[in-house]
């Protein structure tokens, strides 16, 4: 017997442990490779573990709602069983069993034939229930893991519609988190079958996405008919169900009987309810956090497994509690104004974006000459993130000026060759990363983030550069331990990034853990500007234009005289909270420091 063991998975960086929630098969169930096993969780998710080889589940050493560490052992598979039982179907049939081993062999292999048959579906007329099914021609898109912490995504767009043939890596949907949007290319060539995630929907990573028809099959695939079961659809009862509205609780939550006691607002969040529905750990983790009551996770009614409190559960009765209206019941209703809103704003640190007005509406409001444009999902983004960053630090604004006239004659004296050498172009951006850095060694407090009333300061450089993705926003890529390359190997790693940000080739990884921004407006044209601080970080420098002006020059022996310089302004944003005015401008003087003292013939390389 060849035996595999299925091992608590590792969900993460900081995931130690999990626990099992639901069993999707019991011992003796054959499985196929990539068939959901289980469904395990965290405090942070909760998400679905395939068998890792085809056989049959011998034995299941976890129960369903332990919790073990990751790497346990939580059950075997018998690897040779189907194997076994597919060359015994190939055999000639045997004669009268020799021996009470036989006997009972035989006894097991009626029973499976028995259980085939009844597991078979009844024949039909259409043509499509008579085929067989596609046995290894079938590929799954499933959603990519785009980081050690992205768990989930969100199908932003399809590229292909059903029917429709795809080459391999060719673009069949683009795909978007918090972070960055991507493009997921195609596995394999054939053709689109079936979308199982509609566009807008998220969804856990590792979620089947879309089926496709491989070239072997290609020709005789067909959309499935609407009245028959999918075998996706079988194996995944939860996404079928979670879609299906669940009628949560009225007004601010579960109003409990007279006779039943009131539970204590501090009460803990168990594992198992009064019912003896078992709550997951990301599930508990949630109510916590917005101060649900036992109570009321009992009155919801589950769309998972055996009725089972989900993610989306939680979530859709938060929605509907935040929703319910807080005036009395009898205040008279009227309509509200175009474009205004009865309720509360949401306080600035939990800012995010509502929908708006109908055209209609606006055009009752503004006129007919104005044109509406709905904000796509990095737009969105960007609004929540820079309105919570403004209600989170006291940002401050200080101003310097530099002569970067040394610097521009070494980038004109070296482009052409550092292109020829290295590939990329040599823009300034290195320059002022290089700058950038050699002042945070002098000022860690600017290399920090606010915890509460802790100041984490960083070691590491961990450097963000802010690239415009066209007319659509800006996405800030991270140039890890920037402290360690020169201007050289800082225009490389800074060429790659912006390349791939513009591709949208990025990683969600490469735009989390930067401790530093540097953003050059002066690309653009701008000479100046403020910008806003990318959380949690606590400082971003942002370098103008550089410009010829005439300067007051002093040289030694000949006193002051008017020369034409090329000079750039700076500005630094950085954390009131924990950077006074005099640090934030000895940053900016360390910092002009630093490219001014860039001359024609210092070294590159």
């Amino acid at each position: 017997m060849a035996q595999v063991d299925v091992e608590m998975p590792k969900m993460g960086e900081s995931i130690t442990e999990g626990t099992v929630i639901a069993w999707h098969k019991q011992p003796g169930d054959e499985v196929e490779q990539d068939e959901i096993l289980l469904e395990i969780g965290t405090d942070k998710v909760d998400t679905e573990v395939p068998s890792p080889k085809g056989g049959v589940l011998t034995e299941t050493l976890v129960e369903e709602g332990d919790t073990v560490e990751v790497g346990t052992i939580i059950a075997t598979l018998d690897t040779e069983a189907a194997a076994a039982e597919v060359d015994a179907d190939d055999a000639p049939p045997a004669e009268a069993p020799a021996d009470d081993e036989a006997a009972d062999n035989a006894s097991d292999a009626d029973a499976e034939e028995d259980a085939d048959e009844e597991a078979t579906p009844p024949e039909t007329d259409s043509e499509e229930a008579a085929s067989p099914a596609p046995s290894g021609d079938e590929v799954e898109v499933v959603m990519p893991k785009m980081g050690e912490s992205i768990t989930e995504g969100t199908v932003v767009a399809w590229y292909k519609d059903i029917g429709e043939a795809v080459a391999i890596d060719e673009t069949i949907l683009e795909i978007g988190t918090d972070k960055v949007d991507t493009e997921v290319p195609s596995p394999a060539e054939g053709v689109l079958t079936e979308k199982l995630v509609e566009e807008g929907e998220t969804v856990e990573v590792g979620t089947v996405v879309a089926l496709l028809a491989s070239e072997a099959e290609a020709g005789s695939a067909e959309p499935p008919a609407s009245d028959e079961p999918d075998a996706t659809q079988e194996t995944a009862p939860e996404a079928d169900e979670a879609e299906l509205p669940s009628t949560p609780p009225p007004g601010d939550g579960a109003v409990p009987d007279a006779d039943e006691p009131q539970r204590a607002p501090e009460e803990t969040i168990t594992r198992r309810g009064d019912d003896g529905r078992f709550y997951s750990p990301l599930v508990r983790s949630i109510a916590k956090e917005e101060g649900l009551h036992m109570s009321e996770l009992e009155s919801l009614e589950g769309s998972g497994r055996g009725g089972r409190v989900t993610k989306e559960d939680v979530l859709a009765y938060l929605d509907e509690r935040e929703q319910a209206p807080a005036a009395p019941a009898s205040a008279p209703e009227r309509p509200p104004r175009p474009g205004h809103s009865d309720e509360a704003p949401p306080a600035r640190g939990d800012y995010t974006v509502g929908e708006g007005p109908s055209d209609e509406e606006l055009r009752q409001q503004y006129g007919d000459r104005i044109e509406v444009q709905p904000m796509d999902r990095m737009r969105k983004m960007t609004a929540e993130h820079m309105v919570r960053s403004k209600a989170t630090s006291a940002h401050v604004t200080s101003f310097a000026e530099a002569d970067v006239t040394g610097l521009v004659q070494l980038r004109e004296a070296n482009k052409e060759a550092f292109l020829e050498r290295e590939g990329v172009k040599l823009t300034y951006t290195p320059f002022f990363v290089k700058a950038a850095v050699e002042a945070l060694r002098e000022h860690p407090l600017l290399n920090a983030s606010v915890e509460g009333d802790k100041i984490v300061i960083k070691h590491d450089f961990h450097v963000g550069i802010a690239v415009a993705i066209g007319n659509k926003g800006l996405l800030a890529p991270v140039i890890r331990s920037a402290g360690d390359y020169n201007v050289s190997g800082l225009a490389r790693k800074a060429a790659n990034v912006a390349d791939r940000a513009r591709n949208k080739e990025l990683q969600p990884d490469e735009l989390q853990g930067g401790t530093f921004t540097v953003t050059n407006i002066g690309s653009l044209g701008s000479l100046m500007g403020t910008p806003i601080i990318n959380q949690p970080q606590v400082g971003i420098l942002a370098t103008g234009a550089i410009q010829k002006r005439p300067v007051v020059v002093e040289n030694d022996g000949l006193g002051d005289a008017i020369s034409v310089r090329h000079m750039m302004y700076l500005s630094l944003s950085y954390d009131h909270r924990i950077i006074d005015g005099a640090m934030g401008s000895s940053f900016l003087q360390r910092v002009v420091t630093e490219l001014e003292s860039f001359s024609a013939d210092a070294d590159l390389f």
